[in-house]
Parts: structure tokens; C-alpha cells; sequence
């Protein structure tokens, strides 16, 4: 008898719900599809609802100077702070001593991580502990496949203990002070945040982590630490070389001993369709090779070959900047934010942008076929940098990337720890006391941290994870336009509907259960942008009070624990840790079930209806 009553719901909506609606639903299936980025489906999204009338223009940007988007770019700088002056650095370097005992080791690591992901934000407190997490793994000889998807779900786990720790807790805020009397405070989310995170934790900590797929071939899991697919590079036959004039065949049993293979021919800049293996090589061909760095060097060596960017002189006769003075390597994670990401090989321009060069790249999981310098980075990408070992340092955080390998030098002042933390702190006790608004005291805060040059005013911008920002920018007019039209209404009727009047621990758990769904193949804030509305309207439908509804959808907007895509922290460690896509759900999928199993009842008792 529900459906019925849901179809009389759908076929009395008016033009302005459906052209609303059809809008959102376009929106949400183009974020899931992925290919393009989500701020700029966001962004169109926006204006096709200043278009249709559904969104004034003078109102249309809004969102831009809501608190919630003003908020999470202070907590963004914040974050670089803390992390360049080392203030949570030596809260991590006491695992050394776990590490021989997995279940204390991840249960350590992964309480650390919630523990800084609470006040920081979850990408940040992950960069911080993975290259730490990897290199006390690689001592105790053990792969960081056990620890490294622990890590990330112990970040996202810990988002939920404060307002601050996450971005849908921070919309959920402020969106409740908008529609009813005040917003959340700062520690509102902690009861039932730090009830999910705790359960959470103890649960990877004993047998989460025992339930990740063990990598195909097990011994080397441990020899390799980060379980990278062999990079792709170009490399050069130089005149007189010993493989001009050599087959493939000939270099083949030439370099038998080594682990490279050549997967590809290019020969006046076209590659060839099929591998020419008996087709001798002429000077100036680029072989494309698949080898780990290691293999990759001694192939290149014995062959007397040229890594494409690497060479030693310029066309123009100068030095190259990335292989004069003291070269060092390095192995590069591409991050959330870095402006590598979306880009080509060829449109960075390492050596001239950089004082770089890339010798090779790897996606794990997937074959790369074509020209390198077509090659397009994700997030994840794991990338071979060479240039001078004092210079390094700079490259990587200027392209927004993250070492796979203990830092060894700090990108800021770890004398200004301290006062970093006090500062901070001092932050959130003006917010937490009421003393002045959050916004207000973050900003006052990431200001201090620019004129004391924690954060020099260069960065201030590159800290700030744009997409985001213009996400909810973009979004939270059309939040707003579904509750005028009342369409946030009619979604809520329909789920109360369907649910036949059933208690408000069912709606609760319903209600967790499509956010966590959905959060899962969207941006966490875009899940909740739109599903805080539908909460407030089914908490009326049903004649309760808001604020537990409000806490389902927070929870349900962070708990991306199903895939790779549900949220960056996931993304980050995929190609480090040697998942595949299907490696998420068998520790995922139980995680988000305790998840809600504790939510439930702890909003009920915290946050009675």
C-alpha cells in the first residue's frame, strides 16, 4: 500500500520541483560517473538553477560566503600549520616499539589518526602518518598493506568526534543554526562521534585489518614497500649505444637477468601498433619500459640508454637542472589538491617549471598504453622524480604531492610546535566556550599562523583545497532551493511512506543507510548538502525533533568505508597499498554496519526524538 502513496506524492509535484529535481538527479549520476570533477558538475549544476528561475541571480552566490565553506578553508590552512611546524610529529614516532605486534601496532596507529583527525583535517592527518606507518611496517617485515587502508578508515572515524574534524559535520552545523534556533557546537558531535570512532577502532584494530585480501603474490608484498606496479618510462637509443642496431629479441636475452620489460616502440613520434621484435633499433627511437626504479636503472645502465627528462644537457647545450650537483630520487604520491592531478606529463614541464625530471610514473592496478607525455595524473599516482637532493623538498610540496618515504627534511619551523598548538588551541576553547563564533576564531587563528610564517602567505592559497570550496559554494544555493520549492518535502513524505510509520530508530538507520550509500560514490559534503534538508523533512513528517536526524546524516556522510571513491583518504592509499577496487568492501562493508549498529542507539540516548 506504500508505493502507491508514493506515486500520488511524485504525480502531484509542481514544474518548479520537477525541473529541481531533475537537476539534482542529473547532478548526483554525472558526480558517480566521474568524469568530470565534481566542483565543475557542482558548478553548472548552480547555474542551470539560475536559468530555470529555481535560484535567484543576486542569491545565486551565497554559498560562497556561507560559514560552512568559510570554515573548511580555515581548517584547511589550519591543518598546514600544524603539520609544517611539527606539532603532532612525535605523537606518532612512539609506534617504533608496536610495530612487532600487529593488533597494539594498528590499534595505536589507527587511535592516532582519529585522535588528529578530530581537530584536523582527515587528508592531512593522513599524509602525516602513512610515511611513518609504512616505514615502522617495512622494519617489523610486514607489508603497509595490513596498515595503510586501517589508517585511512581510523581518519574518516575520527572527522566524527568534533565539528571541525570533517566537512559534512561542519555543513550539518551550520545548516541547523539556519533553518532552527542555533547551530552546533563544537564538541555537540563528540558523544556519538567518539562512541562510532572508539567501536570502530577496536574493531579494526582485532579484525578489520585481518580481513583485507592478502596481495597475489605474498612474498613480495613485503619487499616492496609500497607494493607499486613497475613505472612506465621512456628512454632514448643514443647513437652508438649497445641497443642500436640490436633487436628486441637481442636486447631481450641481452637483459634476461633483469626484471624490465619493453612494452612499446615509438620511432618519429609514433608509436608503434604492434611491437616490432625483430625490426633492429635505430638512434633516436624511445623504447617504452615497464620496471620497478631499481630494475629500471640497471636496464637503462647496461643498455647505455637515456631516460627521457633525464638527460644531462639541454637541446641549447646548457646543464639540465635536475641531473646537475647532487641528484637524488625520490617517489611521489599524488595527492588530494595537487595541481598535478587532471593534468598531463606534458603539460607540467617538470624540468622548466621544476628544476626536475620525471623518470617514470605508475598507476597501480591499470596498463598504460600511449605516448608518457600524454599521461594523465589521478589522484594516487605514484610518480619518480629526479633533481637536487636540497631542492626536493621545495618540488614536492609545491606540486602538493607526499613523499613515500620518512621525511627527512621539514617543509616548515619545528621550533614554532608550541605555538602552534597554542594558538590553535586557544582557537577552539574562544569556540567551544561561546566566546565568539567558530568561523571567527578560525580565522583569527590561520591569520596568526600567516603573520608568524608558519604558513607563509604564499601558500595560504595553495593550502586551500579549491574544489571543495567551490562545491559547496555551488551546492548550497541548491540545498537552499529544495527546501523553498518543497521538494525536500516531498523526498521526505516519500521516505516516511515507504517506511510505514515506523519507529525513529528505523528511520535513523534508514536514513544512515542511504547517506552511507551515497557518500560512497559522492563528495562527502555534497551527500550532505543534500541530504540535511531530507533529514529536517522527515524529522517533521514524522513529528520528532530534528537534531537526531541531523547527527544520522553526519555520521551517514563519513563513513565512506565501501570503495575507493567514497572519499580522498581512500583514493591516497590505493596505488601505495596495492588495492584493487573490490579490496575496500570485505573490511568496509562490516565497518559500516557497526558503524550504524553504535550510531543508532547513541543518537537515541544523546539525541532523543
Amino acid at each position: 500500500m506504500a508505493l502507491p502513496a508514493v506515486f500520488r506524492y511524485i504525480w502531484t509535484m509542481t514544474g518548479p520541483q520537477i525541473m529541481l529535481a531533475t537537476i539534482v538527479v542529473l547532478t548526483l549520476v554525472l558526480f558517480a560517473w566521474g568524469r568530470w570533477r565534481y566542483d565543475l558538475v557542482a558548478l553548472v549544476a548552480l547555474l542551470a538553477c539560475v536559468l530555470t528561475g529555481l535560484v535567484a541571480p543576486e542569491s545565486a552566490f551565497n554559498g560562497f560566503g556561507h560559514p560552512a565553506t568559510i570554515t573548511v578553508a580555515f581548517v584547511l590552512i589550519l591543518s598546514r600549520g600544524l603539520m609544517a611546524s611539527g606539532a603532532v610529529d612525535g605523537i606518532a614516532r612512539g609506534l617504533g616499539p608496536l610495530a612487532d605486534r600487529p593488533t597494539a601496532y594498528t590499534g595505536a596507529l589507527s587511535g592516532i589518526a582519529a585522535g588528529l583527525s578530530a581537530f584536523m583535517n582527515n587528508v592531512g592527518a593522513l599524509a602525516l602518518l602513512m610515511p611513518i606507518a609504512s616505514e615502522t611496517a617495512a622494519k617489523a617485515k610486514r607489508s603497509p598493506r595490513a596498515v595503510l587502508m586501517p589508517l585511512a578508515f581510523a581518519s574518516l572515524l575520527g572527522g566524527l568526534v568534533t565539528m571541525i574534524g570533517t566537512p559534512p559535520n561542519i555543513v550539518i552545523a551550520v545548516y541547523r543554526g539556519e533553518v532552527m534556533d542555533a547551530p552546533f557546537g563544537m564538541f555537540d558531535f563528540t558523544p556519538v562521534g567518539l562512541a562510532v570512532a572508539a567501536v570502530g577502532i577496536v574493531f579494526i584494530a582485532f579484525v578489520g585489518w585481518r580481513m583485507i585480501p592478502r596481495p597475489h603474490d605474498a612474498a613480495n608484498a613485503v619487499q616492496d614497500l609500497f607494493e607499486i606496479e613497475p613505472y612506465l618510462a621512456e628512454a632514448r637509443v643514443p647513437k652508438d649505444s649497445k641497443a642500436e642496431g640490436k633487436t628486441l629479441i637481442e636486447i631481450d636475452e641481452t637483459t634476461k637477468h633483469l626484471d624490465a620489460v619493453v612494452v612499446g616502440l615509438i620511432r618519429n613520434g609514433r608509436r608503434s601498433p604492434s611491437l616490432p621484435r625483430y625490426e633492429p633499433l635505430r638512434a633516436k627511437d624511445l623504447l617504452v619500459i615497464e620496471a620497478d626504479a631499481e630494475e629500471l636503472d640497471k636496464f637503462v645502465t647496461a643498455l647505455g640508454l637515456e631516460i627521457v627528462g633525464a638527460e644531462s644537457e639541454k637541446k641549447d647545450g646548457t646543464k639540465n637542472a635536475a641531473v646537475t650537483g647532487d641528484a637524488a630520487i625520490v617517489e611521489l604520491l599524488v595527492a588530494p589538491g595537487s595541481q598535478l592531478d587532471g593534468r598531463t606529463v606534458e603539460q607540467m614541464r617538470f624540468g622548466t617549471r621544476f628544476g626536475a625530471a620525471l623518470l617514470g610514473v605508475s598507476r597501480q592496478g591499470r596498463s598504460r598504453r600511449g605516448r608518457l607525455r600524454d599521461f594523465r595524473f589521478r589522484i594516487g599516482d605514484v610518480l619518480l622524480l629526479q633533481g637536487p637532493a636540497e631542492q626536493l623538498p621545495d618540488v614536492t610540496q609545491r606540486l602538493g604531492c607526499l613523499p613515500l618515504a620518512e621525511r627527512g627534511v621539514a617543509f616548515g619551523k619545528r621550533k614554532t610546535a608550541w605555538f602552534s598548538l597554542a594558538v590553535f588551541g586557544a582557537a577552539i576553547a574562544a569556540a567551544a566556550t561561546g566566546l565568539i563564533s567558530i568561523p571567527i576564531a578560525l580565522g583569527i587563528a590561520a591569520v596568526v599562523m600567516v603573520l608568524a610564517n608558519i604558513v607563509p602567505l604564499r601558500d595560504v592559497y595553495d593550502e586551500i583545497e579549491w574544489p571543495v570550496i567551490v562545491l559547496l559554494g555551488a551546492l548550497i544555493p541548491i540545498g537552499d532551493a529544495m527546501r523553498t520549492t518543497g521538494t525536500t518535502d516531498l523526498i521526505s513524505n516519500g521516505f516516511v511512506t515507504l517506511s510505514g510509520g515506523a519507529s525513529a530508530a528505523v528511520l535513523l538507520a534508514l536514513l544512515i543507510t542511504v547517506t552511507a550509500l551515497l557518500t560512497n560514490v559522492l563528495n562527502n559534503a555534497a551527500t550532505a548538502v543534500v541530504m540535511a534538508p531530507v533529514g529536517i523533512g522527515i524529522a517533521e513528517r514524522a513529528g520528532m525533533s530534528a537534531d537526531p536526524f541531523l547527527m544520522a546524516v553526519a555520521i551517514g556522510a563519513s563513513i565512506a568505508f565501501l570503495t575507493p571513491i567514497g572519499h580522498q583518504n581512500n583514493a591516497l592509499v590505493m596505488g601505495p597499498g596495492g588495492y584493487a577496487f573490490a579490496d575496500y568492501w570485505p573490511m568496509g562493508l562490516p565497518l559500516t554496519v557497526i558503524s550504524i549498529a553504535v550510531a543508532v542507539p547513541t543518537i537515541l540516548w544523546f539525541w532523543p526524538p
